[in-house]
């Protein structure tokens, strides 16, 4: 370490904390995040149950959701009473043994890319449903099944190395070999310093990857949806058939997911990001080569990051809400244990019985208009000293009005013949 650190070997490193205020402060924050979180998330689970169930909703959207609602909750709980115990009320003394410690970063780091990797599965799905829906409907219940597990194994794959990397160990200036005064943190490993930051340098990778992936699969959905009838570049006629020539319901509905998607990434990557910066500064540099100023820059930014960093767990629920009418009022039904929602069938059958009953005054209405015009028209045509009758049935048609008119030019001729002298009389 340099000579500023050397130096402080007897100093007070408990002066570095946060003042109690902020602790406080904290503490009631973290609490409403994990409340709030664990309830969002736990709802939209029973929200897709019922939504799938009802017929509003695929099964595959609903595994997904399911999936990143359950990453959502794991990371809360894992990690929230830990971090807010070591990290903002005890950073300096670590209570707990070196084998809690590898295992809690690992399935913190697990979870945590279980996240974005199952946003990133949801969206490779939306988009492949949306750009090719016949290969998309080759594809069975396995291939959901699939995505999900591939997420959840990566995930694991990218947590993995903190099993090694990771334990607890005091601080270790440059010149010494052991910890001076009582200092224990839960961090990374001196003797695995390489293999730490070969992880985390890979684990930022993944994240970067996964944003410019689906910041592409998005862009790209947009735009086949946006195109006019017509072929489209790499795409086949029967898929462009099928995309343009599909219900507009389907089409609003693929267009309300990629709104959640783009809302979705657009939170990972403002919410991600502070936690990000913090890992690469532990990466840059062995903390034996930390000054205090950028020792006490990282106390200041690691309440922060983790802050935006749990926040993006609980704005999934409200991202659904925000994006779904429907879903929204699904989850507010669930919230007061009332559920009023019918089967997507049954509200189909009665939307399509309630135009036809609004129709039939109007019916009536057109029909009796109809009738007064032709009526109009025989008075116009009929003289003045001889009225058309025209009668009417039960249903308000009017019969036939040529037969009343032929009736009374029938009547006109004979009163013609009655005043007309003969030629006996003349």
């Amino acid at each position: 370490m340099n000579e500023e650190m050397q130096g402080g070997e007897e100093k007070d490193w408990h002066e570095l904390e946060p003042k109690y205020g902020i602790k406080i402060f904290l503490t009631v924050l973290y609490s409403l995040i994990l409340v709030t979180g664990i309830v969002g998330n736990s709802v939209t689970i029973r929200v897709t149950q019922v939504l799938m169930r009802k017929g509003y909703l695929q099964k595959n959207v609903t595994d997904h959701m399911v999936s990143l609602a359950c990453s959502d909750i794991l990371v809360l709980l894992i990690g929230m009473p830990v971090e807010l115990y070591s990290a903002i009320w005890f950073p300096f003394t670590s209570a707990s043994g070196n084998a809690f410690c590898k295992i809690y970063n690992f399935l913190f780091e697990a979870c945590s890319y279980a996240t974005i990797l199952n946003v990133a599965t949801l969206s490779f799905e939306r988009y492949v449903a949306t750009c090719y829906p016949f290969r998309f409907k080759t594809l069975g219940g396995k291939w959901t099944t699939g995505l999900i597990t591939f997420a959840w194994l990566l995930s694991l794959l990218v947590g993995m190395p903190l099993l090694i990397t990771m334990g607890t160990q005091g601080h270790i200036p440059m010149a010494r070999n052991t910890p001076v005064q009582n200092l224990t943190f839960c961090t990374n490993l001196r003797e695995h310093w390489v293999m730490y930051r070969i992880s985390i340098f890979f684990a930022f990778i993944v994240y970067m990857i996964v944003l410019v992936c689906v910041a592409f699969m998005c862009r790209a959905m947009i735009l086949v949806l946006k195109k006019p009838m017509g072929f489209t570049e790499g795409s086949t006629s029967g898929n462009q058939r099928a995309i343009h020539n599909e219900n507009p319901k389907v089409k609003s509905a693929r267009k309300q997911t990629i709104v959640f998607l783009v809302l979705i990434v657009g939170s990972l990557m403002i919410c991600w990001l502070p936690n990000q910066i913090r890992r690469l500064m532990m990466a840059a540099m062995p903390k034996s080569n930390w000054t205090i100023t950028y020792f006490r820059s990282y106390i200041i930014l690691h309440p922060v990051a983790d802050t935006f960093f749990y926040l993006s767990s609980v704005l999934n629920p409200f991202l659904y809400n925000l994006s779904s009418r429907q879903f929204r009022d699904v989850f507010m039904q669930v919230l007061r244990c009332h559920l009023t929602i019918v089967h997507k069938n049954k509200s189909t059958v009665q939307l399509r019985a309630a135009p036809n009953q609004s129709q039939r005054p109007l019916l009536l209405k057109s029909l009796r208009r109809n009738r007064s015009s032709r009526t109009t028209v025989a008075k116009e045509e009929t003289p003045s000293s001889f009225t058309t009758f025209q009668s009417q049935d039960d249903s308000g048609l009017g019969t036939d009005i040529q037969t009343s008119i032929i009736g009374t030019e029938e009547q006109i001729l004979e009163l013609k013949n009655r005043n007309v002298p003969s030629e006996s009389e003349i």
